[in-house]
């Protein structure tokens, strides 16, 4: 079962540390996401896929949950209310005290567990940072460029329904269904489809805000959207999470030095 940190006194911490355990930090949002889902949802479906995954892990698993990074770079969606962000700087400073923290405490392996696109880079600098800082096993999973689940979602969608869509409603509706609004829910059509040239997301995307892609800051196929293809969703992200999470524990780890010694 896993431990919260928080709820952990030092004593068990310190008896917990011994066990080489993996710590797991869902990295959130608090921001628009159109007329129909909360502004927490990042925050709903980083959460409920953690606790899925450590479902699916044997009692025994040295697994501590970390409290939630709640706030993420969202500057992408400020024009729409809501939304509070904080800079690329400031979460890379607190990435880096939290490890600093997990250091300190004997902790060497950590999974970052994002479920918002807008926290991938400062994400990717923050786990160089960790790793040159403390020598620290920096996983960075981002649910959504797991494989895609095509047999669930069309490749389309997937790709267009980039934020606020069919996957993101399914999985609100399966995980907190009383702070969806499916009467204010549409097929939220694209402005830049992934079939033009220059998409908003690939190979070479470009920096888009959220109005950008349609009037109402998201995009997608939202209406469609069924607490039963949310479960399946959330199902099988939750299974590649709990692989990564395994992973993280069985890899060796024997880092050199930041200098490469």
């Amino acid at each position: 079962m896993p431990k919260h940190w928080a709820h952990l006194t030092s004593r068990e911490l310190d008896a917990l540390a011994s066990r080489e355990p993996v710590a797991a930090l869902v990295l959130g949002a608090i921001e628009q996401h159109g007329p129909h889902l909360p502004l927490a949802t990042d925050c709903i479906i980083g959460e409920a896929l953690l606790a899925a995954a450590a479902a699916q892990l044997e009692d025994a698993f040295p697994l501590l949950v970390l409290p939630t990074f709640t706030l993420g770079a969202s500057e992408e969606h400020a024009r729409f209310a809501g939304t509070l962000s904080c800079t690329a700087g400031q979460l890379h400073r607190q990435l880096l005290a939290l490890g600093e923290g997990l250091s300190r405490s004997g902790l060497r392996r950590l999974v970052l567990v994002n479920a918002h696109g807008g926290n991938i880079g400062w994400m990717e600098s923050g786990a160089l940072a960790l790793r040159r800082a403390f020598g620290m096993l920096v996983v960075k999973a981002s649910y959504m460029r797991f494989a895609a689940p095509v047999d669930l979602v069309a490749a389309e969608e997937l790709r267009d329904g980039l934020h606020g869509g069919l996957a993101e409603t399914a999985m609100m509706r399966h995980l907190a269904g009383e702070l969806v609004h499916m009467a204010h829910a549409e097929d939220f059509v694209p402005r830049h489809r992934h079939d033009q040239p220059l998409p908003p997301q690939g190979e070479a995307p470009w920096a888009w805000l959220a109005e950008d892609l349609h009037e109402a800051g998201v995009v997608g196929d939202a209406a469609s959207a069924t607490a039963e293809l949310g479960e399946k969703l959330v199902a099988h992200y939750a299974g590649r999470l709990a692989d990564v999470i395994r992973a993280c524990r069985d890899k060796p780890w024997q880092p050199v030095d930041g200098r490469g010694r």
